[in-house]
């Protein structure tokens, strides 16, 4: 058979029969069509309803068939995966339950043909659809009944998914013996499992897989569940699963025996169990191993246990495995102080590669792949000696290094000299092959463009630099003390005057400077002098005035064009009123101008809902735009930009409501194949 390993946590997961029906039908409601009228031709009628049919007995098939596939079949399997799901589950009720499924396949499947040939007969709409519930509900009834064999395969799935994943054919170490003799603390010393290890018997009840390696292969070892001394008939479902393993697999059998008789069972009995299960151990390698030799030697065994003992050693010898040296010792170790554990895995993994060397020798492909190979020897060619040549300096450093006379020093060693990692850098250099050894730690040129850098590199930069940096600091400190004496001589001959001067002139200047980033910063898009800009209300005309009059310019055209654009700020009523009062008087001197007044902005005759940003503008001049017309031309840009967010119902771009959470044309009618995956 070949090598593999059996995977059971891949079985698909076995619905309840309650299950199984809602989700067929719930699948055949949503694949196929759902509308049918009884204006509909005959014929199209009845394929409404055969297909309906059909595709019921197409989900039953394929689902039944996935769980028949998945579940391995207990013919073909290996015999020790066979004999083991006839321990746990009992073989015969597992193949009636598989095979009452298929029977109820086979059974669906005639209903769906006899149900479509009668509804190719069908007269009308009424009759081709009691049809089709006929079969649906024969279909689901079958399956309702067998709801008991559902519910087992369900079970035996997840019980299987959890049994450990075991090749029957690698090198395994198969570990037996009483209970609490120390077959769970040997595997965990030896692999990377955490079996559980409790004081008291059947701490172990299944079956657990460790792995180690030894002469770089992996090695499995198998914990078993503790045997008891009696018949076969009585051995329990925990026992048999051991039986099960060494009736089936090739494996070399560790037999643990407890010396110090702290598992509750004597030597006596230990040796009657072994000889009672020795026919299980026919063809395998066996190794007896002494366990809790740290309470009891072997040495210090009363005479009739030694001679038990010896009785199982005796059973060694025999043709069921490989035979034992005169010379070899029992192997004996303590789990508890790890004394010789590793000597007891070390001597099963080599009886067991031995055992398995000395079967494929024996076996008719080990005859046929020597009859392919042919070995050459080689015959001399004539009567001369050529001796192996071996060069001087090798000899002579053999030599040395026999005597001590040379030590090689390691890069290693060297690392732990001189700082360590991240301190020590290797010297690369050192083991360069050149003609002349001074050349080792030359610069390496470095050419760019054809040229090489060390020729445009002068070899007095950084002396010139140096002296550079001293002139520079030389200066500035000169520079330094010049401005110092010259600021002290100034403040000393400037009288009053002069400095409310100086002072007026540097604060005038930063003043500009302020002004000049302030008009860069809004880039020169805003009014001349805007209200934020003077929030202490420093610039008046008062100032102004005094200002302009100092230096002899006239400041009365200025005065007079500043007041003329200031704004009248008044109440709202008031501003209305003499609006309206203006109105009337021009109406009253003017005589008809009044009626060619320039149009309002259309917004002004839409409806009330909509807001008239025309009136809420601000016409004052000097508002940012020229002139009226200028105003209008902007609000016009200003609509046309909304006009986008008006056929979308938004208010601007933040506008982010949704008016419709659920558009009807997504959210209704039939969703289609392959729309969902809910189930």
């Amino acid at each position: 058979m070949a090598t593999m390993q059996y995977n059971f946590k891949k079985i698909t997961h076995v619905p309840t029969a309650k299950d199984f029906v809602d989700v067929v039908l719930s699948r055949t409601q949503r694949q196929t069509p759902t509308v049918v009228h009884r204006g509909y031709a005959i014929t199209r009628i009845r394929q409404f309803y055969m297909r309906k049919v059909k595709f019921t007995q197409t989900s039953w098939n394929e689902k039944i068939s996935r769980i028949l596939e998945d579940f391995p079949r207990v013919d073909d399997i290996h015999p020790f995966y066979s004999d083991l799901l006839n321990v746990l589950y009992d073989k015969d009720h597992y193949k009636l339950a598989l095979g009452q499924l298929n029977t109820a396949k086979n059974i669906i499947d005639k209903v769906a043909k006899d149900y479509v040939k009668l509804l190719k007969y069908g007269d009308t709409l009424y009759r081709c659809k009691q049809l089709k519930r006929a079969a649906l509900g024969r279909m689901c009834t079958i399956m309702k009944k067998h709801g008991a064999s559902l519910a087992y395969l369900e079970q035996v799935r997840q019980h299987m998914s959890r049994l450990p994943s075991i090749d029957p054919n690698t090198r395994t170490i198969l570990v037996c013996g009483y209970p609490n003799v120390g077959k769970s603390s040997f595997m965990n010393k030896v692999t990377r499992a955490d079996v559980e290890v409790q004081p008291y018997a059947f701490t172990t009840k299944s079956i657990y897989v460790g792995h180690t390696d030894y002469k770089y292969l992996r090695w499995q070892v198998l914990d078993t569940p503790g045997i008891l001394d009696r018949p076969l008939e009585e051995r329990n479902t925990i026992e048999m699963q051991s039986i099960t393993a060494l009736a089936h697999l090739r494996a070399v059998v560790l037999y643990i025996v407890d010396a110090s008789e702290q598992c509750g069972y004597t030597i006596k009995q230990q040796a009657e169990l072994f000889h009672s299960i020795k026919p299980l151990f026919a063809n395998k390698p066996l190794v007896i191993a002494i366990n809790k030799v740290d309470q009891r030697r072997l040495e210090d065994l009363k005479p009739e246990d030694a001679a038990l003992i010896a009785g199982m050693r005796a059973a060694l010898r025999g043709p069921q495995a490989l035979q034992l040296g005169e010379e070899e010792e029992l192997p004996c170790m303590s789990t508890l102080s790890e004394e010789g554990v590793m000597e007891v895995k070390r001597v099963c993994c080599d009886k067991l590669l031995a055992a398995r060397v000395e079967q494929k020798l024996a076996s008719r492909r080990a005859g046929e792949v020597l009859n392919r190979l042919h070995v050459a020897h080689p015959k001399p060619r004539d009567a001369v000696s050529r001796p192996a040549v071996i060069p001087h300096s090798v000899a002579v450093n053999r030599v040395k290094k026999a005597s001590g006379d040379l030590k090689i020093v390691t890069e290693k060693e060297l690392q732990d000299a001189n700082g360590g990692a991240g301190v020590y850098s290797t010297d690369f250099r050192k083991n360069y092959m050149l003609d002349d050894d001074d050349w080792k730690y030359d610069i390496v040129p470095e050419i760019f463009n054809g040229k090489n850098i060390a020729d445009f590199i002068d070899p007095e930069i950084d002396e010139r630099l140096a002296e550079l940096e001293r002139e520079e600091d030389e200066l500035e400190e000169k520079w330094s003390a010049e401005r110092a004496d010259a600021g002290m001589e100034a403040e000393e001959e400037m009288e009053e005057g002069e400095k409310e001067m100086l002072h007026e002139v540097r604060s005038r200047r930063a003043n500009l400077v302020n002004e000049h980033r302030r008009k860069k910063s809004a880039g020169n898009n805003t009014p001349t002098m805007p209200r934020t800009a003077d929030a202490e209300r420093r610039t008046t005309t008062a100032r102004m005035k005094e200002s302009l009059g100092a230096m002899g310019i006239d400041p009365s055209l200025a005065i007079a064009r500043a007041r003329d654009r200031s704004q009248v700020r008044e109440g709202r009523k008031r501003a209305r009123s003499l609006a309206g009062d203006a109105d009337a008087e021009m109406d009253d001197g003017e005589g008809g101008e009044g009626d060619e007044e320039k149009k309002k902005h259309s917004s002004k005759s839409r409806s009330v809902s909509v807001a008239r940003r025309t009136d809420r503008a601000d016409k004052s001049p000097g508002a940012g735009l020229k002139n009226e017309e200028e105003r209008m031309r902007a609000q016009k840009m200003s609509d046309k930009a909304q006009r986008k967010m008006n056929k979308r119902a938004k208010i601007g771009e933040a506008d982010r409501t949704i008016i419709t959470k659920m558009p009807k044309h997504l959210f209704s009618g039939k969703r289609g194949i392959g729309k969902t995956d809910r189930r």
